[in-house]
């Protein structure tokens, strides 16, 4: 081996009874906390989460040696390239409420804007539909429905689930133009709560792309990665991981690596 190497014995035996550096020693330290973290993820955190958990843990690593490691070991986060939309068909017998949004989500506080879609689970059992509302100010989900149709009364119920939950004073809520949206039971529902409805334009994502994003991290980090025989099953997870994972844990980039419940906390506090 040593002639085919061209490499000395000496060299080699010098080698194999070499102490590893303090370098490598700290490096499997460091893998074995990455691995914890990215476990814990569910095995969809990339290099970015991954630094900000460990740096919640007290652990100080550089971007490149963070890549570095879980390069060379072959660990990686999951990717979001969205598989499936919902269509949503515009009922041209109601009329749209105006975009009070127009691109432009931002918020200063919770309950100033939300917003809304939905998006289909498939099972084994066939679809079912998922209705969300969530607050642009922290990411959080603060309202959802599931149903075997898209009715208005699926989205209904997800509003309620976030009136009940927020108790707003005139939140703005923003949609697409989806008949279940300008549905008169909506409009109405709406009205007796004091929201102020808002509506992109016809089959442009980017007039609610909030929305669209969250369904596809949802479909990126468990409905592309899960297969369910019964709508209970989807349930369940689905309730899981925005209550148990997305909401309180679950690191955006966009509120400085933090979840969307640690975000509310931190800045209620600071006010």
């Amino acid at each position: 081996m040593c002639d085919c190497l061209q490499i000395s014995k000496s060299g080699f035996y010098d080698w194999h009874g070499r102490v590893p550096s303090k370098r490598a020693a700290a490096n499997v330290t460091l893998l074995a906390q990455i691995e914890a973290a990215h476990l814990k993820s569910d095995a969809t955190y990339g290099m970015p989460r991954i630094r900000a958990e460990l740096a919640d843990q007290g652990v100080v690593a550089s971007r490149k040696r963070i890549a570095t490691v879980m390069r060379l070991s072959h660990i990686r986060g999951v990717s979001r390239r969205r598989s499936y939309v919902v269509t949503t068909t515009r009922d041209k017998r109601q009329r749209p409420a105006p975009d009070l949004v127009k691109r432009q989500f931002v918020a200063t506080d919770i309950n100033q804007l939300w917003v809304a879609d939905m998006t289909y689970v498939p099972t084994w059992a066939g679809f079912l539909y998922l209705a969300v509302v969530t607050d642009v100010y922290s990411r959080k989900v603060v309202g959802w429905a599931f149903g075997v149709n898209m009715t208005a009364d699926l989205v209904i119920a997800a509003l309620n689930m976030a009136l009940l939950t927020r108790k707003p004073e005139s939140v703005i809520h923003h949609s697409d133009q989806g008949s279940q949206y300008t549905s008169v039971a909506f409009g109405k529902r709406c009205k007796e709560m004091g929201v102020r409805p808002s509506m992109g334009t016809v089959g442009d994502a980017y007039d609610n792309a909030m929305a669209e994003s969250f369904f596809a991290t949802l479909e990126c980090e468990l409905i592309d990665r899960r297969s369910w025989k019964t709508h209970t099953e989807a349930r369940l997870a689905i309730f899981t991981w925005i209550e148990a994972w997305y909401n309180p844990h679950r690191r955006h980039s966009s509120l400085g690596q933090i979840s969307p419940i640690n975000f509310e906390r931190l800045n209620s506090i600071a006010c």
